[in-house]
């Protein structure tokens, strides 16, 4: 009875350790290629959803909000743990999660900011450095993430299968600045599947925001647009999003066509 008992405790213990996101991988980009970027910690995490010597694994690249901001990538390990909780609740690996993170500011003092030219940077390395599935690439982020997946997925839509922006601003300058680059964003953003997600009681990102860009890209002809507003829901409206399948299986489902 007893030794039953004992296995059934360790049976429990061993499971909810399992059931746990794995730790990240802290990996790095070669200093040839640092040099090349401007706001970007050379230093990124990696969380391998997958069996070993797995190949053609989908990526979510998910972009922290300004709370993650620096040159310490411990500090942003928390932030991707919903994505990745959710990938195993939902039972939608295998799957690599690579979670970036942008410096405070420049080598020249500049604000930093997320820019196309250092995510284009840090992808190319990733693409030749993990065994990702480049037709199942998916960008996602929350707050000055939501703003840096507007941004990434305006400038170079051609590298994703879908994007989903949570609680994202559509302008450099903070919550209420709007892109001089709206309607190119909007032009592009129409050539991808897009989700965004905002909270109706958002006073930091109003979810004007994210309405005002999803319906730029449906004036730019984009039919694969779309936006869920939780009306009860703040600036943390993250938590209801990746509390829920929806999102996962939202994205998931998505495919990049290849290129004619």
């Amino acid at each position: 009875m007893r030794s039953s008992v004992v296995l059934i405790l360790m049976l429990v213990v061993c499971s909810s350790v399992f059931a746990q996101p794995p730790r990240p991988k802290i990996s790095k980009l070669p200093a040839e290629l640092a040099k090349e970027t401007e706001f970007l910690n050379p230093e990124y995490l990696v969380y391998s959803l997958y069996p070993r010597n797995a190949s053609d694994v989908p990526l979510v690249i998910y972009l922290h909000g300004a709370g993650g901001v620096g040159d310490d990538i411990n500090r942003i390990k928390g932030q991707p743990m919903g994505v990745c909780r959710g990938i195993e609740r939902f039972k939608k690996g295998p799957c690599i999660v690579v979670a970036p993170q942008c410096l405070r500011t420049s080598k020249k003092g500049k604000r930093g900011t997320w820019n196309e030219q250092d995510l284009n940077v840090l992808f190319q390395h990733l693409k030749e450095t993990l065994p990702i599935d480049q037709s199942r690439v998916y960008l996602t982020g929350n707050s000055m993430g939501g703003y840096g997946s507007w941004m990434w997925g305006g400038a170079n839509p051609e590298h994703f299968a879908a994007i989903a922006p949570i609680v994202g601003g559509i302008g450099p300058g903070g919550p209420k600045d709007i892109t001089e680059d709206l309607a190119d964003w909007a032009k592009n953003l129409a050539k991808v599947p897009v989700y965004a997600f905002a909270g109706g009681k958002d006073k930091v990102v109003p979810a004007d925001r994210s309405e005002t860009m999803v319906k730029e890209i449906e004036k730019a002809g984009g039919e694969r647009a779309k936006l869920k507003v939780y009306p009860a829901e703040g600036h943390n409206a993250s938590r209801k999003v990746f509390s829920e399948r929806e999102y996962f299986d939202w994205m998931f489902d998505q495919k990049r066509e290849p290129s004619k």
